[in-house]
């Protein structure tokens, strides 16, 4: 029996939403693949909670963007199996992404804490340290414009003067420029490369939970859709 509007639409609806959805899937794979190789390429993390959040980001991203693909089939073919066992996995799905949510928040603490004793780790062994070290640490404070990890008297050691600091501290970087001027804020950053990046990901992490709570809701709306779709092919209608 054909159906008219209401099923029609639910079906238009419910394909177009994965279609979204497939999209998103592909987002969440992308973000949480450049935060696990920056945070990687950046420091030498030991500890595995670091990495938790990233993979768990991929992983969601990965269950979405398959689930999605398996929606649309599911939807355009009118398959009550299909859009059932969609529904199911994207259930699972939106577990996963409250999951990371909740892990995010719960480890908002200690992403200091590990910035910090990375850094700290860095500098102690910025001279005895392999070439890679220095020049990971130098690009990093280079680039962010900071300091040591406190401040620039974490390097009061670097130099026998006790006032000296790499190059890459300066305001404006060239040979020697660190030579003496620790403590002057004209020629060295004096803010520390903890606080500089504990902000920024803070920043970042911020609108990252705002996209995953919206997401979600997408995805609620989309198990919703699905299970009208079942009722109606459930009952015998044709959806044109």
């Amino acid at each position: 029996m054909a159906v008219e509007g209401g099923m029609k639409c639910v079906k238009y609806i419910l394909f177009g939403f994965n279609f979204i959805s497939l999209l998103c899937g592909l987002a969440l794979i992308v973000v949480g693949v450049v935060v696990q190789v920056s945070m990687h390429k950046t420091f030498r993390i030991m500890d595995v909670d670091a990495s938790a959040g990233p993979i768990i980001l991929i992983v969601v991203g990965l269950l979405t963007f398959f689930v999605s693909f398996f929606g649309c089939c599911g939807a355009w073919k009118e398959n009550h199996c299909m859009v059932a066992t969609f529904s199911f996995f994207l259930s699972v799905v939106v577990a996963a992404e409250i999951a990371a949510i909740v892990l995010g928040y719960m480890y908002r603490d200690k992403v200091k804490n590990i910035i910090e004793s990375n850094l700290s780790d860095m500098v102690v062994n910025y001279k005895v340290g392999s070439a890679e070290l220095r020049e990971t640490l130098d690009k990093f404070q280079e680039t962010w414009k900071c300091c040591g990890v406190q401040n620039s008297s974490d390097w009061r050691n670097y130099g026998s003067d006790g006032n000296t600091v790499p190059d890459s501290c300066c305001v404006e970087v060239k040979p020697g420029c660190g030579n003496g001027t620790m403590t002057d804020a004209t020629k060295v950053h004096q803010e520390g490369c903890r606080d500089v990046m504990v902000t920024f990901l803070k920043r970042d992490a911020h609108w990252v939970i705002i996209a995953a709570i919206i997401v979600a809701v997408l995805q609620i709306l989309g198990i919703v859709f699905a299970c009208l779709l079942m009722r109606g092919i459930r009952g015998g209608y044709e959806v044109m």
